[in-house]
């Protein structure tokens, strides 16, 4: 393999190499900004240990995190439960128990998703019974342990009195030593601007002017599409969803969840499970799709309206953003373990989505939000509030407390050491001899007694629809700048907004998917007259970031022109 940094400037980590390095066995933390693509690693990474015969624990630090990724718990998978504390009894009655002791004894590989909400005395806790019951010092017993998720996001609850201690704070984190890795590039956000508010915020680096641009954000673009409202607290929530149900016309639908399997896990999955188990639907309601479904064309976070009801069943029929109208049907939420089904409820995967609290939001890819944080009360709240959209475009806002935009110190710190060590990381597998991953891959399948799949033997955990349709998306955006048309006709025949568009043709200059002479037909008579200062700012400041060239400019150009030049002066000829 071979090295790309130059200049001493250190390569990041991408999606591919971290799947590579995932297969070597190694401890890992696998985080990144929302959208950089976290969960499709870790599925892709959850289909080749399928493929190889190696036995994996899915979990999660909550139960909405848990149905996301189709796992349960790291309380249950742990039998740790609701405990504060394990005493030697604790542990040695969990070590007796035989479903405990048989499942935690058959995994090779344990994935926890959604660290950042995991306290580290749970974490520790983990530690113990997995040492317990394997019977060995090593750090949790010996497995592979994947921690996944960002420290930026909600951070664990804590009683009050309680000293927050975050997991990788704690022992069983130092002893498990992971490699950090640490994804950068962003496959949800489309918007440079947005982008641009969303690191300075990770960077506890937020100043007047982020507030000045969200303060700006006072209308949605869509006019097609009523947002959803996020709020950090329940109350709210359930009063503008009753209230708007309430005030369209006709009766109610109701659709009831049904279940199966084991009754105290069925409750758990009800409890988590982003669908009531009462949904209460009429014509023209607005709803959020709960759960993916690639083929039929949504996902976790699609928005919608209720059009009609359709067949002898009733199941509702959708209509997305983009006009396309889908049919609801009941889907299946399930807790499996050993590829056995243990529990399942299904429901028909929609909630109303005049309003959700932000906390049911995470995880969540919003297409539209009108955002109150005027009650925010807690470290990242406001931050995930705001990434749960893709771009300013889709965001209205309601309300802003002084310190909504709040992060913790601790992790603005901890984040900037955990994305150096993943720069040399990534460093080291590029410059790792040739034929070393291979051996490294089938080492680690041999000592957990699989088999090295072959690539046609590793299906899909999910489909790749999400990056299928990041592509087309782009390529729709090209196909039609290449047929001449303006950014503002483009984002019309779109259905987009036209920062949007300026955002598809920065990452098709930046890949070379066009050439300069492709978007000369942009160049308008107000851009010629700015055209020569551009040229200047551009060749004094550099091209990373729009701000700085806006203020060469004596904050006299616009943005659209800014990045029109910006865009010229990158392509390739």
């Amino acid at each position: 393999m071979s090295t790309n940094s130059v200049s001493g400037i250190l390569p990041t980590m991408t999606q591919t190499e971290a799947l590579d390095i995932l297969k070597t066995g190694n401890n890992i933390f696998l985080t990144g900004e929302p959208g950089a693509g976290k969960t499709y690693v870790i599925n892709q990474y959850i289909a080749w240990l399928e493929a190889a015969k190696i036995p994996v624990a899915v979990t999660a630090s909550t139960g909405i995190a848990a149905t996301h990724i189709g796992g349960m718990t790291l309380h249950a998978w742990s039998r740790i439960g609701i405990k504060d504390q394990l005493t030697a009894r604790d542990l040695d009655a969990i070590a007796s128990n035989e479903k405990a002791s048989k499942r935690i004894n058959k995994a090779k590989v344990l994935i926890v998703d959604e660290i950042s909400m995991l306290d580290g005395k749970v974490l520790e806790m983990v530690d113990a019974v997995c040492r317990a019951v394997r019977q060995t010092p090593k750090a949790f017993g010996g497995l592979q342990v994947i921690f996944v998720g960002d420290f930026f996001q909600l951070p664990p609850v804590t009683r009050q009195g309680e000293v927050l201690r975050y997991a990788f704070e704690s022992n069983a984190w130092q002893q498990a030593r992971p490699l950090i890795c640490y994804l950068e590039d962003q496959y949800r956000q489309e918007d440079e601007l947005f982008l641009g508010l969303l690191k300075s915020i990770r960077q506890n680096d937020v100043d007047e002017s982020h507030y000045t641009l969200l303060e700006e954000q006072d209308e949605i673009a869509y006019p097609d599409i009523e947002p959803t409202r996020l709020y950090t607290h329940n109350a709210d929530v359930d009063a503008v969803n009753a209230d708007k149900l309430t005030s369209l016309p006709g009766k109610p639908r109701r659709f009831t969840m049904s279940g199966q399997g084991n009754k105290q896990l069925q409750q758990g999955l009800a409890k988590n499970c982003l669908s009531p188990e009462q949904l209460e639907l009429k014509e023209e309601a607005m709803v959020v799709c709960t759960k993916n479904n690639f083929e039929a064309g949504y996902v976790n976070g699609t928005l919608a309206r209720v059009v009609a009801f359709e067949g002898m069943e009733g199941y509702p029929v959708i209509e997305t953003t983009e006009g396309r109208r889908i049919t609801m049907k009941p889907a299946s939420w399930e807790m499996v373990e050993d590829k056995k089904v243990l529990a399942a409820v299904e429901q028909i995967p929609l909630r109303l989505a005049w309003a959700i609290t932000v906390h049911k939001s995470q995880g969540m890819s919003l297409d539209a939000a009108e955002i109150d944080l005027s009650k925010a009360f807690v470290f990242g709240q406001g931050y995930v509030a705001l990434s749960r959209v893709r771009s300013l475009a889709g965001l209205k806002m309601l309300g802003m407390s002084p310190t909504a935009l709040r992060v913790d110190p601790k992790i603005v710190e901890q984040d900037a050491r955990f994305k150096t060590e993943s720069d040399l990381a990534s460093d080291a597998w590029r410059n790792m001899e040739d034929g070393k991953a291979a051996r490294l891959h089938e080492q680690f399948v041999s000592t957990c007694g699989g088999t090295m799949p072959k690539a046609a033997d590793v299906g899909e955990r999910h489909s790749s629809f999400e990056r299928v349709q990041q592509e087309s998306t782009y390529e729709q955006t090209k196909q039609l700048l290449l047929a001449g048309n303006t950014v503002r006709a483009i984002a019309k025949t779109r259905k987009m907004s036209e920062n949007t568009i300026w955002g598809h043709l920065e990452k098709l200059v930046a890949d070379g998917a066009v050439t300069k002479g492709d978007i000369v037909h942009l160049r308008t008579g107000e851009y010629e007259t700015v055209a020569a200062q551009l040229e200047a700012a551009m060749g004094t400041v550099g091209t990373e970031k729009l701000k700085p060239i806006y203020e060469y400019c004596n904050e006299e150009v616009g943005y659209d022109l800014i990045r029109l030049g910006r865009i010229l002066y990158t392509a390739p000829s």
